[in-house]
């Protein structure tokens, strides 16, 4: 049964559509992929999904709930992780997280408890009492993810959440998002660039380009649409999300994502 829906969800700013007319479903307890080149939409559609950014038109529903008309319901069922930096580097991990549980309006008697089980979840119960700012950027990712897990939402929204990261600290990362999707069946919903990591943690993607979802499948069934020998992720999306010649050279990001994704590639890294 589908726990994400929207129909027909726009956003416009000005005369552009960053997300034009999308219509998708995710399965609970699925882990779907976002994939698409940057300017596709993706961070659009999660801050509407995550009750950030109203839509234009259309509708979205989350657990059952109207983003519009129940943002309040669907904020108690989510979690998200942005690519902007959401720890806070002059306080210890523990007291991160202490400090999502108060926001979450945890019980105060279960607060300690819940909180040392998010550090043990993430493997960060070692590094508890150590300043965050002192972190690798795995570790201050896994720490963003158990803010964001810390009261058991249903939806998990990740926004590139290895962005920057070595190959060691991704494939923890990648390893800790598995654990939560068998161990809690979370839903989890996350934009990547990385083919080999939708791959590797996605039963299902999505390709978006210019707004709209071009294809809906599994890796496999990508792979199997490019011919009988198949191909490669690399080769499916660039089968989807490509253009003409000219309109590849002209599609890199902006100066202001550009320096975006830098500032977060340093500060994970």
């Amino acid at each position: 049964m589908p726990i994400l829906e929207t129909d027909k969800l726009t956003r416009c700013f000005g005369a552009l559509r960053a997300v034009d007319a999308l219509t998708l479903s995710v399965e609970a307890g699925e882990v779907f992929g976002l994939l698409g080149p940057n300017g596709a939409g993706k961070t659009t559609l999660i801050k509407m999904l995550t009750t950030l950014l109203p839509p234009t038109s259309g509708r979205a529903v989350v657990g059952g709930f109207d983003v519009v008309r129940r943002a309040a319901q669907v904020r108690r069922i989510i979690g998200y992780v942005p690519q902007m930096l959401s720890a806070d580097g002059t306080l210890t991990g523990y007291e991160n997280l202490l400090i999502f549980a108060k926001l979450y309006d945890l019980p105060r008697a279960g607060r300690v408890a819940r909180v040392r089980e998010a550090l043990g979840m993430m493997g960060l119960t070692e590094a508890a009492d150590k300043m965050v700012h002192t972190y690798s950027g795995g570790m201050i990712r896994r720490l963003e993810i158990a803010q964001s897990m810390i009261h058991e939402p249903r939806v998990l929204f990740l926004d590139e959440p290895t962005i920057g990261l070595d190959p060691l600290a991704r494939q923890a990362v990648w390893d800790r998002i598995a654990h939560l999707k068998t161990q809690f069946g979370t839903t989890i919903l996350l934009t990547t660039h990385y083919m080999d990591e939708a791959e590797s943690l996605c039963g299902r993607v999505a390709i978006m380009h210019q707004g709209s979802v071009r294809v809906v499948g599994s890796p496999e069934e990508m792979k199997s649409s490019l011919g009988a020998n198949g191909g490669t992720m690399e080769e499916v999306f660039a089968h989807y999300a490509g253009a003409g010649a000219e309109t590849k050279l002209e599609s890199g990001t902006s100066y202001r994502e550009t320096s975006r994704t830098r500032r977060t590639a340093r500060r994970l890294g």
